[in-house]
């Protein structure tokens, strides 16, 4: 099952925020934030504080 993080880019562009906003406000790594640029499957932990 391929996962999309859709939501999460069209917050950002909402919200006027770059990659490295997120990864500094959610407090999590720039191989999270990469991972989610690509695509790939990330922990809900990771998720739970992007959200």
């Amino acid at each position: 099952m391929e996962v999309s993080y859709k939501k999460i880019w069209k917050i950002l562009i909402d919200k006027d925020m770059k990659k490295k906003d997120l990864q500094s406000n959610a407090c999590t790594s720039w191989d999270s934030v990469t991972k989610l640029s690509k695509g790939e499957n990330v922990s809900m932990d990771v998720l739970i504080k992007v959200l």
